[in-house]
């Protein structure tokens, strides 16, 4: 993790990754509890969803045998965690919020694509794929995605007003659109620029798992 110590940030024990993680997934458990308690299917279908992400490292490396970093399985619990505290209201209270999950989703939709085509690179002795195009890749990938899951979010609008039923997701206009495409390119060029030498390990594991 040259990366993180080139800016003063320790990675956490297997411990600490593992207390934080705990900690997360009960106050997962709590809103979607307050969710139930208060008939708010937005917070129930998020935080249900959320919390069942967070178990998707433990799931990786217990039945898989995919290793993954401390750092890595905490940025997994963190994303899910933080947006699902933005449907809770913060989304609605604090301006930045917005741009802070997507960026952070992002990352992790870049990290899904880069961990995909470098298994791949790594599998394969007849590719190689140079870094300049994976930078590329991971840009393209991740855009795409945000258009997506723009559509969407967009297809869940108009079902919501044709049937009155209250979404776990929705748009905001053409500025919060705009704004969500270009955090989502933000999160990628993190991933793209810094991400590559800390997901390569993920890579090279999946590799190894299905090629014994």
């Amino acid at each position: 993790m040259t990366g993180l110590r080139a800016l003063g940030i320790r990675r956490p024990s297997r411990r600490t990754q593992v207390r934080l993680s705990r900690a997360m997934q009960g106050f997962l458990v709590l809103l979607f509890a307050a969710g139930l308690y208060t008939g708010s299917p937005k917070v129930v279908i998020n935080s249900g969803l959320a919390l069942a992400v967070t178990f998707l490292p433990t799931i990786l490396e217990r039945n898989y045998e995919v290793a993954l970093d401390p750092w890595l399985a905490l940025w997994v619990t963190a994303a899910v965690f933080l947006h699902t505290l933005g449907s809770w209201g913060l989304y609605g209270s604090i301006g930045w919020w917005d741009h802070l999950t997507h960026a952070l989703s992002a990352s992790l939709v870049a990290g899904v694509g880069y961990t995909t085509v470098r298994s791949i690179d790594v599998h394969h002795d007849g590719i190689s794929l140079p870094r300049r195009f994976i930078f590329v890749y991971i840009l393209l990938f991740v855009m795409a995605f945000g258009v997506l899951w723009e559509l969407f979010e967009f297809g869940l609008d108009v079902v919501a007003a044709e049937t009155g039923l209250q979404m776990p997701l929705s748009q905001h206009g053409l500025d919060d659109t705009v704004k969500d495409m270009m955090f989502n390119t933000l999160g990628a060029c993190i991933v793209a620029l810094w991400g590559q030498a800390h997901l390569s390990g993920v890579a090279e594991s999946i590799v190894e798992r299905y090629q014994s």
